[in-house]
């Protein structure tokens, strides 16, 4: 509650000291100042400067705008009062420059007191003030009752802001050194020279640049998945239409197995043809021979004849060839690795396609895909870790044996090298699942691990 007026002076400071350090927060403690100092000493208008801040608070109002032109002008006193004034004194129009004393007769009444204030620990300049203004002077037995009641809350507004360092803690503790030795005459001792050391900002900075420069890892990552490492590429060995299949994929086959087959309906129907037309050229032959004991010209066709039907006879041989190699076995023993069978089927292909891959089950690799901004230097033998997507909690090791000179397109559309690793142990992970995988490369200063990809941006943004 307000002191009433008849309580004596030192009971109210008493009050108000004491209500200040129960204040639950650093606004109610402006509040108090501005508006309950009232019960201490009479006053017209008073405000709370804080240095970098301007005008915090002003009595009888509960928020104050900034950009008022009164707290404007308040704020440009009160900092060369600050700067000019560093005792609590009464002050006159003419203690102000120019262009402030031009507006005092607008603002405020004719005396004015200044109460600077600093909070605990803080030298030079004061970081904040008061500023008390009404009709008639005030006595120096209140300027001195005012001084004690500002220096009491500027103790209970350090401590409430003390988790919160101020710009100007800051700066000291960047740029002062503390007094680390006496007077040699007083203490008899030599005079302690403060090292280079001593000071905060050189510690920071050497710290700052000895992490800066702290080797670590370059690493990428990468699209990447678990890849037969020595598969059979089964491929067609004609050119038609495949007919069924005899396994299923992922199926397990042994060597010499039935895979697949092709329609063999076209293929037959011109095998028929072929040993038709040998047919043909040999009766043309034989018709020719016959005329040839009396026709001198048919004597001379024989040969071409003969010709023709070596020509049919290898034809017919080829197709027969053909027809036999319809059927398509497994080379070796392992797992069978293709799309959909129901794809395949009617679907006719040319010589050479690929169509499956026979692996082993246990000879896989990884096969990663680096894009082309992530291309960083590699050893022939550098670390791959791949991370299955099905088993996030551990990792496959591997090493790797192999990267591309060329960027290949992608099914996506991009861009990226190639990368094999063989495993480095065994894995019971089936041929087919994805992942990322981790390549290490060579050890590089933090700063650069930091800032390549930025860098990179930038210099291909601007073109420097």
């Amino acid at each position: 509650m307000s002191a009433t007026p008849q309580t004596h002076p030192v009971l109210t400071l008493l009050e108000l000291m004491r209500r200040v350090r129960q204040a639950a927060s650093v606004p109610e403690q402006r509040f108090m100042l501005v508006n309950d100092t009232h019960a201490l000493v009479p006053y017209r208008q008073s405000g709370l400067w804080v240095q970098g801040s301007g005008v915090q608070a002003l009595s009888g109002v509960v928020q104050v705008e900034a950009n008022a032109p009164y707290a404007l002008w308040l704020s440009k006193v009160c900092a060369h009062l600050s700067a000019h004034q560093p005792k609590a004194q009464a002050v006159y129009a003419h203690d102000l420059p120019e262009e402030l004393a031009q507006a005092w007769d607008e603002w405020l009444p004719p005396s004015v007191l200044w109460l600077p204030m600093a909070a605990p620990g803080d030298e030079g300049a004061p970081t904040a003030g008061l500023i008390m203004a009404r009709d008639n002077a005030f006595e120096a037995p209140e300027i001195s009752l005012l001084a004690q009641w500002c220096e009491a809350w500027a103790h209970a507004w350090g401590a409430k802001t003390a988790g919160q360092p101020s710009w100007r803690q800051w700066r000291r503790w960047f740029h002062g050194a503390s007094n680390v030795a006496a007077s040699a005459d007083q203490a008899g001792t030599e005079l302690a020279k403060p090292t280079l050391w001593r000071r905060p900002w050189v510690v920071v900075s050497a710290l700052v640049l000895l992490v800066a420069v702290m080797p670590v890892r370059l690493t990428v990552l990468s699209p990447a998945e678990l890849v037969p490492a020595n598969p059979e590429v089964i491929r067609s060995p004609l050119e038609g239409v495949i007919g069924a299949f005899h396994v299923q994929p992922n199926q397990r086959v042994k060597k010499g197995q039935l895979l697949f087959v092709f329609d063999e309906a076209l293929i037959r129907s011109k095998l028929d043809v072929a040993r038709q037309a040998v047919a043909t050229a040999e009766s043309e032959y034989r018709q020719a021979a016959q005329l040839a004991l009396t026709d001198s010209k048919s004597k001379s066709a024989l040969a071409v004849l003969t010709g023709k039907i070596e020509e049919r006879r290898a034809e017919t041989e080829y197709i027969a060839e053909q027809l036999v190699r319809t059927q398509v076995f497994a080379p070796r023993e392992g797992v069978v690795l293709f799309d959909d069978p129901s794809e395949w089927m009617g679907k006719p292909v040319s010589v050479g396609e690929r169509i499956m891959r026979v692996a082993a089950p246990e000879d896989v690799e990884v096969e990663a895909w680096v894009g082309l901004a992530d291309a960083i230097p590699l050893s022939s033998d550098a670390a791959v870790s791949l991370y299955l997507n099905a088993s996030p909690l551990s990792h496959i090791k591997a090493q790797l044996r192999y990267r591309a000179h060329d960027a290949v397109q992608r099914p996506d559309g991009s861009y990226a090298y190639r990368l094999r690793a063989t495993l480095v142990e065994p894995t019971e992970h089936k041929v087919g699942l994805k992942g990322t995988a981790r390549v290490d490369g060579e050890r590089v200063p933090l700063i650069y691990w930091v800032l390549r990809r930025p860098w990179a941006s930038i210099r291909a943004t601007i073109g420097w």
